[in-house]
């Protein structure tokens, strides 16, 4: 059975950062809510219904340092839609928030940096230990699991991350920061991996039907694509499979309606899972930090077929002509 970890990160962004006070609740409904024309809302309450309605388990990377600017009760309404829908909450951080908190995270700190791999390790802490804080505050329960904005880890980020007590690190994307984030260099991680005292899971990639590397989001990969990289996955005995989206990702471009297609992508890979129990088991962090056995290798890089990818670049251009 392949443990299966359906993660979500969870942020709120206004169209620029000139007019924040102005912009934020309109934003703050279209990130969190996406209610389209039709009336139907296709944000968080929407995923979570689906997870729900199938029994599966979702992971729900909040990113909080936002109501460092606005306070502590939109937090509150996000962590409460996620807890009453049943599902766990862990901790994102997107660090061009840091500078618009209303007391200072960080004193000296007065610019944008986007990354948290721009913070020192002193810093990094800072931030990690106030996030967590603000989930904890905000009903989320003490955060056990981190992953990075942008995937923009470094190594000072396991460490920043071992002192504040979480132990496990889902911030590795091999297609994105990781092989530039001074982690297992020379290797590129697609398996569970211990580093240090750190429980990487890294986003899971595929090696797709033109031979590019491509990880496994929901808004960015066919259907057929996933579900052929967990059957390789499985089959390949890898220690978990983990799936990234967001709480905005099945609504369109300008987040005024639905996107169809990847809507129906995370309805189809919902009920996938759901029909194939006794191969995939979905499951959060909470208690995923038990010991593995670290001498057996992890399960070989996955591949997936041309036609499922070509079913992606079909409906990219769909996309695109609808948008």
């Amino acid at each position: 059975m392949l443990d299966v970890f359906l993660t979500c990160d969870t942020e709120v962004w206004c169209p620029g950062w000139d007019s924040l006070d102005a912009s934020f609740p309109g934003s703050f409904q279209r990130y969190v809510y996406g209610r389209a024309g039709d009336g139907r809302s296709y944000g968080l309450p929407f995923q979570l219904a689906t997870l729900r309605d199938h029994g599966l388990t979702g992971v729900f990377f909040v990113e909080p340092l936002f109501s460092g600017r606005f306070g502590l009760e939109p937090l509150q309404e996000i962590i409460g839609l996620i807890r009453t829908g049943g599902q766990e909450v862990q901790l994102h951080l997107h660090t061009e928030w840091a500078d618009e908190a209303r007391v200072r995270l960080l004193e000296h700190v007065t610019e944008k940096r986007q990354h948290i791999r721009h913070f020192s390790l002193d810093e990094q802490e800072t931030l990690i230990h106030a996030g967590a804080a603000l989930i904890e505050a905000a009903g989320g329960g003490r955060p056990t699991a981190f992953r990075a904005g942008s995937f923009a880890l470094n190594l000072d980020t396991l460490t920043a991350l071992a002192r504040c007590g979480i132990r496990i690190d889902s911030s590795y994307n091999a297609t994105m920061m990781g092989p530039t984030s001074g982690i297992a260099k020379g290797k590129l991680l697609h398996d569970v991996t211990q580093l240090g005292d750190i429980v990487e899971y890294p986003i899971s990639v595929f090696t797709d039907g033109f031979g590019r590397l491509r990880h496994a989001q929901i808004g960015a990969c066919s259907f057929e694509e996933l579900r052929q990289a967990l059957c390789a996955a499985l089959e390949a005995k890898h220690r978990a499979f983990v799936v990234v989206f967001h709480n905005f990702e099945l609504m369109n471009s300008s987040k005024t309606g639905c996107d169809g297609i990847v809507t129906r992508r995370f309805e189809r890979l919902c009920r996938f899972l759901d029909d194939n129990r006794s191969d995939f088991r979905t499951r959060g962090f909470r208690d995923a930090d038990q010991p593995f056995d670290a001498a057996t290798p992890p399960g070989a890089k996955v591949h997936v077929g041309a036609l499922a990818t070509g079913w992606r670049f079909i409906e990219q251009a769909t996309r695109r002509l609808s948008a």
